[in-house]
């Protein structure tokens, strides 16, 4: 059994290096063309070549999402786009299209080729298609349950690497292949600009009733029919290692960087704790739980994974996120002289507060705040303006890009 590489998102350069700093083997980006995530920062061509240099000063990869659906006037800069990533030194594009994929091995014979999860590939047969054709990698469905993938698993080659998603949102069409926001809104989601319409609340009107709505409801809180929960695999890490899966992807370009930290740390811990000794996963697993409950998030599942829960991706309730921790500060530095935490301010902080610490590769460490100072060094009782600079006292080192994080009273 072969240790999983932990993929995790970077819509910018900022989070690229949260998502190493905090355990990330690899990290996927994507440039300023060809890549469905147009919300990202995304990076311009020399933020590419400057984000190769820094990832593989640290020994790790990065692959660039080039997933989009193209048309024509797409497809003709696509060969020139090929041979700067290439040149870049990438390790790997991320190709969805058979044409890409063409042009890919043509102009960019050095770069692997991961088959992108908008390819939908649900099978073995499929997997083999792609491998003599080539590829390296298959990003597999998000669509199929853990014993499709073992049985994929054992029926493709030991160098076809299977890449899954274990974590992030999850989206109510075929792996990503929706036209819904294309229809209404003219924003096409296989582009890269999905406006979410899964995620809107509907009613009906009568043609000769305009204004009146009339509610279609299946709960007390509107028809929510196609707002799918969050996928969680943090519980069942070990029967994903045990599956044989090559690349655990986290899902996220345009989530924050805190996002990016918490949740590729926990991630990274539970498949440590595994190879290490699979007991101390299970007397560690609440803290894993607790970690990927500290961001905001639609109500976890665990997908298509395990079809006998017969879970419901659906949710029901309004189509808001679950916010049980706050984050309040990040954390820049420490002064080891005066023994205070450097904090820029994010959320109101006040003097009393318990905070939990998040670190790279520490566990969660829990302290009050009890005293605190403005930037002048001044004690104050709370800190009210956000990016405000401030000092709190703690007695431990705690390295920069940390994060200071509040649970929310119930």
């Amino acid at each position: 059994m072969k240790k999983p590489e932990i993929l995790a998102p970077a819509g910018d350069f900022s989070r690229l290096i949260y998502a190493l700093e905090y355990g990330a083997d690899a990290v996927y980006v994507g440039g300023e063309e060809f890549s469905l995530r147009a919300a990202a920062g995304n990076f311009s061509r020399a933020e590419l070549k400057r984000a190769v240099e820094y990832v593989h000063g640290k020994q790790k990869k990065i692959y660039v999402a080039c997933n989009v659906i193209p048309r024509n006037e797409e497809m003709d800069r696509l060969p020139e786009y090929a041979a700067f990533l290439q040149e870049a030194g990438v390790d790997a594009a991320i190709i969805s299209d058979m044409g890409s994929f063409s042009v890919f091995r043509r102009y960019a014979p050095k770069v692997e080729i991961h088959v992108s999860t908008q390819a939908n590939v649900t099978n073995y047969e499929t997997c083999m298609a792609w491998y003599h054709l080539g590829a390296k990698r298959v990003v597999l469905a998000r669509e199929l349950s853990l014993d499709e993938i073992i049985q994929i698993r054992r029926r493709v080659p030991e160098d076809l690497e299977l890449e899954a998603f274990v974590h992030g949102a999850m989206c109510m069409a075929y792996s990503g292949r929706c036209l819904l926001s294309q229809f209404m809104t003219g924003r096409d989601s296989n582009r890269g600009y999905c406006a979410q319409p899964c995620r809107w609340k509907y009613a009906l009107v009568e043609e000769k009733r305009p204004g009146q709505y009339f509610p279609v409801e299946e709960s007390g809180n509107g028809t929510l029919f196609m707002n799918s929960k969050d996928l969680s695999m943090i519980e069942h890490v070990p029967e994903l290692c045990e599956a044989g899966i090559s690349s655990f992807k986290i899902e996220g370009r345009i989530k924050t960087e805190y996002y990016v930290a918490v949740i590729t740390q926990a991630y990274r811990r539970a498949v440590d704790d595994c190879f290490t000794d699979v007991i101390a996963y299970g007397k560690n697993l609440s803290s894993y739980v607790q970690q990927v409950d500290m961001v905001s998030h639609r109500p976890y599942y665990t997908g298509f994974y395990f079809p006998d829960l017969n879970e419901n991706g659906q949710s029901y309730n309004e189509p808001s996120y679950i916010r049980n921790y706050d984050l309040v500060g990040m954390i820049y530095g420490y002064d080891a002289l005066r023994r205070r935490l450097l904090v820029t301010e994010k959320n109101k902080i006040n003097a009393g507060d318990e905070l939990i610490i998040v670190e790279a590769g520490q566990p969660l460490r829990t302290f009050h705040a009890n005293r605190i100072f403005d930037e002048a060094g001044a004690q104050i009782l709370f800190a009210p303006h956000p990016e405000m600079k401030l000092t709190i006292e703690y007695d431990k080192y705690v390295s920069s890009h940390s994060f200071l994080v509040r649970k929310n009273k119930i």
